[in-house]
């Protein structure tokens, strides 16, 4: 067809002939056309939709004359979609529904990419049947000039776009009942508005609007008004005028007062007004069920600069920046806004607590018995107990933790994890991004346990009725489950995961170049084990597979069977129906799914593997000493893509051996070094086990630890050169010495992983392995019991630490620099005599103040020591750990003392999710 007798442009209708050649490779591969059925041609989960769409058109296929709706996809190329849109008034003069949605795309913390929609075409206008238009989560920043041209329009939907304002001309559309804008940046709204008098539900959440125009009042067939999470100051006393209203929704904004009115309108069935600055509300409303009034300064206006004398004050909320040295605070019932040491923050509402409370917390080190993780998950922040557990609040608290960035970006989502009623379950999480690699997970939670923040696969969800219902993956569209009417007697949830399998694992693991997987699927529902009838379950072929070329011999059904966990193949045991691009079974208990193509006939324990490998991280392990105290040595557990970057940083201040071969972990798997050949850990630290420093794996944590090292040889006479194992598990009754034993038996499941050398340098002069012995020191502690103390040996042990760094650890300690040069006068030969003079003086000076401790280990981070700071944080964890086993042997301790799943805790230990 010619481009002039269809209207075209010359450049569209060359677009036009690429596409078609272009959709021509593209089917041949495929082997299939566009998913066009009916009236319905759906185009936006599909690659070049575009392109298959023009070339329908090209060959003037006689069913696009037929179709009613059509669906494409926002991310498409910006000029092959208006050259694609062009065509529709000739191609599709019957379109009733046109969705161009965006969002099929996420970013990296899994929110919905915008699509590259910026405009619309002219000759759409001539759409003349179209009633619903969505053009949600794309980059429109004004109203496309042919819409408001589209009079036939019912539902407009313009939600997530950059929209700043709204034309006048958008009055023309009398037939609309339907329009939604969230999520834009509308400041202001058109008065022309007003005459939409078909309008039945307007939604305007999520804006930037101050105000809104009186002639909204004229929108008589209005029932539902959403307004929520503007900046609205007041409303216009027209809102009384409209009689058909049902649903009000006003929270989070800046009223400070509501039209009367509003308690005489007669349908009015909900009133949303949570979260203002109401102080005076009409006494109508003020106690009227439908009326929800949570979050507001209610009582009164708050007196102004030119508020007459005796106006009474409102307190404002209190704010609260916690130190380092307090693992506690109270909240009354004004709430308070708290930011603690660790990065956590927490905002209690007004009226969230009824009478004064006092919140514990504490930052747990990450292990097993904390960290709940399914078996694709991933742990990104440090366990946060919150106390006193299980105090349910009078309104939500929010909470606000800090985490590290997920590497894994596409079909995973990042959620908080709670202890709840004795398991544990996923909260509704927001997350938002201070600053670069700053991000913040954000939840509101009834009541306090602990917390924690996961990368998960993105889980879909559904409530599943006797009726039956529908349940689609968000991430992998040609993933579905169906439940038919009579599944279940008793409404019940489902709940779906969907793993995405990489094109190479499998044939690398198979050794077989054309074997290939689908995505695996987890399925889990709440209630009795079995359903009453068959569900269908839907999973694509693997790549590379079609329903019409496939040797059905090779294809095999997997599934993970509960609770041996082994992967049998239930290929025999379903009917597989097939069709071009899918698989459909049908199964009565949910569990694991997995649809295999390959040559292998027994492929059950390949699929064990095949599931390990696919929850292994590839790492390797370093051992380095500190150059200026080799007795300093730093170990970790580095992903192997991170290793050179992370060696260039350290070292400067740091040398080793190179690391370890690659080494493959589990998230969560226990490890331990083991110092040998004459060396030893020199620190009493609760993840110290007969001398062995204990590991967990988490592969976006540091999984890292300084510790200091010592020998019982003479180091006067030569070097010592030992070295440090590591060994999978947990720490044994019986630990070989040498490494080589256990190399010997290296295999599958050996314990052993890796052997670095180590070397601590002759001593050059009188320093040996009893040095300071002979010192008399007054007895001195600084800290108490229940918080953790330093002894005389501990500060000792830090003295023999800072080395040449001890003047700054000084000055940060506030000691002046008069008092600093007097030491080094004092005993200027005796490097070790002006440290223990300077730390000792200081710390007599601070016995018995509080806040003592805290200030030492801030002065010793501030010094660039943290490498000491963490060992002293060690000791005091240690000590407190000691404390509280004390008061539970003299039954004095709270019940829930201790974390989930130990002996001074009275929630189990968290079962696996």
């Amino acid at each position: 067809m010619a481009a002039e007798a269809e209207g075209l442009e010359p450049e569209t209708a060359a677009v036009e002939d690429a596409a078609g050649d272009a959709t021509d490779a593209v089917d041949a591969r495929l082997g299939a056309p566009p998913l066009l059925v009916g009236n319905r041609l759906s185009l936006d989960l599909y690659p070049r939709g575009c392109h298959r769409l023009l070339h329908l058109c090209a060959q003037q296929v006689r069913q696009l004359l037929e179709v009613e709706f059509l669906q494409l996809s926002g991310h498409e190329d910006p000029q092959l979609l208006q050259a694609t849109l062009a065509r529709l008034p000739w191609s599709l003069p019957r379109l009733r529904s046109l969705v161009l949605k965006g969002g099929q795309h996420r970013d990296a913390l899994g929110a919905c990419l915008r699509g590259s929609l910026a405009t619309l075409p002219a000759s759409l206008s001539g759409l003349a049947h179209l009633a619903h238009l969505d053009l949600s989560f794309n980059s429109l920043e004004t109203l496309p000039a042919c819409v408001p041209q589209l009079c036939g329009l019912d539902a407009l939907l313009l939600s997530h776009n950059c929209l700043s304002e709204l034309p006048e001309a958008l009055g023309a559309l009398a037939a609309l009942t339907f329009l939604a804008a969230t999520h834009n940046r509308l400041q202001t709204l058109p008065a022309a508005l007003g005459s939409l008098s078909s309008l039945q539900r307007l939604d305007l959440s999520e804006n930037l609007l101050d105000a809104l125009p009186p002639e909204i009042g004229g929108l008589s067939s209005l029932a539902e008004l959403n307004l929520a999470s503007n900046r609205l100051q007041g409303l216009p006393a027209s809102l009384a005028g409209l009689r058909s209203l049902r649903l009000l929704v006003l929270h989070s904004n800046l009223l400070a007062s509501v039209p009367a009115g509003l308690a005489r309108l007669p349908l009015l069935t909900r009133l949303d007004l949570r979260d203002n600055q109401l102080r005076d509300v009409p006494p109508e409303l003020l106690n009227a069920p439908f009326v929800r009034l949570q979050g507001n300064p209610l009582g009164g206006p708050s007196p102004g600069p030119h508020s007459p004398p005796g106006t009474p004050v409102v307190p404002e909320m209190p704010r609260l920046l916690l130190t380092s040295d307090l693992d506690s605070f109270a909240v009354t019932p004004l709430g308070c806004s708290v930011t603690l040491a660790c990065g956590v923050r927490l905002q209690f509402p007004v009226g969230a607590t009824a009478t004064p409370v006092t919140i514990r917390y504490r930052l747990w080190l990450p292990e097993p018995r904390l960290v709940p993780l399914g078996p694709h998950d991933s742990l990104l922040s440090g366990v946060l107990e919150l106390q006193p557990h299980g105090v349910a609040f009078q309104k939500d608290v929010g909470l606000w933790l800090l985490f590290v960035p997920p590497r894994a970006r596409r079909c995973r989502e990042v959620v908080v994890r709670t202890l709840s009623d004795n398991s544990w379950s996923d909260l509704e999480t927001h997350l938002e991004e201070e600053a670069p690699k700053r991000l913040w997970a954000r939840c509101q939670v009834p009541h306090f346990s602990w917390f924690l923040v996961v990368s998960r696969p993105v889980s879909d969800a559904c409530l599943v009725p006797p009726e039956g219902t529908l349940l689609c993956s968000s991430g992998h569209p040609g993933v579905k489950v169906t439940f038919p009417p009579g599944a279940t007697e008793e409404p019940r949830h489902a709940r779906m995961q969907v793993v995405r399998v990489g094109s190479r694992e499998l044939p690398a693991l198979l050794g077989e170049p054309e074997a290939a997987a689908s995505p695996l699927l987890y399925l889990s529902q709440s209630g009795p084990p079995s359903f009453l009838r068959p569900v269908t379950v839907q999973l694509p072929l693997p790549p590379g597979v079609t329903g019409l070329s496939l040797d059905r011999s090779h294809l095999h059904l997997l599934y993970r069977a509960p609770p041996a966990a082994t992967w049998d193949d239930i290929t025999a045991q379903v009917a597989l129906e097939l069709t071009h691009l899918y698989a459909r079974f049908q199964v009565t208990q949910f569990s694991w799914y997995w649809l295999w193509y390959t040559t292998k006939t027994c492929v059950g324990g390949l699929a064990r593997k095949a599931w390990e490998r696919l929850r292994l991280h590839r790492v390797s392990l370093i051992a380095l000493q500190r150059r200026r105290d080799p007795e300093q040595v730093l170990l970790q557990c580095l992903p192997r893509n991170k290793v050179d970057s992370t060696l260039r940083r350290l070292l400067e201040r740091y040398r080793g051996p190179e690391p370890s071969d690659t080494v493959e972990m589990f998230e969560g798997e226990k490890f331990f070094a083991a110092f040998e050949r004459g060396i030893n850990v020199d620190a009493d630290r609760p993840d110290c086990v007969e001398g062995r420093v204990c590991f967990v794996f988490y592969s976006h944590l540091k999984n890292l630890k300084e510790v200091y090292v010592t020998t019982t040889l003479d180091r006067r006479a030569q070097a010592v050169r030992g070295q440090v194992s590591f060994y999978r598990g947990e720490v044994p009754e019986e630990v070989p010495e040498e490494a080589e034993a256990a190399r010997q038996k290296r295999g599958a499941d050996a314990p052993w992983m890796a052997t670095l050398p180590l070397k601590l340098p002759r001593l050059r002069g009188s320093k040996g392995p009893g040095q300071g012995a002979g010192l008399s020191l007054a007895p001195l502690n600084l800290g108490d019991a229940e918080t953790g103390f330093l002894t005389q040996s501990n500060l000792l042990n830090v003295a023999g630490r800072l080395g040449p760094d001890w003047p700054a650890v000084a000055l940060h300690l506030g000691l002046p620099y008069r008092e600093l040069q007097r030491i080094r006068h004092e005993f200027r030969d005796d490097l070790d005599g002006q440290i223990r003079h300077m730390l000792f003086s200081w710390a007599e000076r601070q016995a018995g103040q509080p806040g003592a401790v805290g200030l030492l280990v801030e002065a010793l981070e501030q010094s660039d020591r943290r490498d000491v700071a963490e060992e002293v944080r060690a000791v005091l964890e240690l000590g407190r750990r000691k404390y509280q086993e004390g008061i539970q042997r003299t039954s004095l301790a709270p019940g829930d003392l201790g974390p989930p799943g130990s002996s001074a805790s009275r929630s189990p230990e968290p079962a696996q999710t």
